[in-house]
């Protein structure tokens, strides 16, 4: 199921609160340790889904953008203090077994706040409203 595209002005944004698009941020060392393993990226993943209800929804309804990485930044923002940029370059060291584990991880997260969406906004549809309403 795609969801109805959902804005949230930028001030409401829990990310804004973060070092996630300033710049300012942590060691790439520091970025390459923690987006390497999956275990404590996927708990920080968990926190986005958990305590950014608006930047979840402002981000996770707009399909132009790759939601997988924009979770791993805000979870890298969030536990780190790692920018968004910060997360890129530490991404490009990682080898492929830790990008498989860490989209993974993104995926997963990314189909529980779907879920809860779901569940949250009573978006049940049934299939033959799904076939007639294409």
């Amino acid at each position: 199921m795609r969801f109805e595209r959902v804005y949230h002005p930028i001030w409401d944004w829990e990310e804004i609160n973060t070092p996630m698009w300033d710049g300012i941020s942590c060691s790439i060392e520091d970025a390459i340790a923690f987006t390497g393993d999956y275990r404590m990226y996927g708990l920080a993943m968990r926190r986005i889904i958990d305590e950014w209800p608006i930047s979840c929804e402002n981000s996770l309804t707009n399909y132009n953008i790759n939601r997988k990485a924009w979770i791993g930044h805000a979870a890298a923002a969030l536990e780190i203090g790692s920018s968004e940029q910060n997360t890129r370059k530490a991404w490009g060291f990682l080898d492929e077994r830790q990008r498989t584990l860490a989209n993974r991880e993104a995926a997963r997260h990314i189909g529980i706040w779907e879920q809860r969406y779901i569940e949250d906004r009573c978006l049940h549809i049934d299939m033959a409203q799904a076939v007639l309403f294409r």
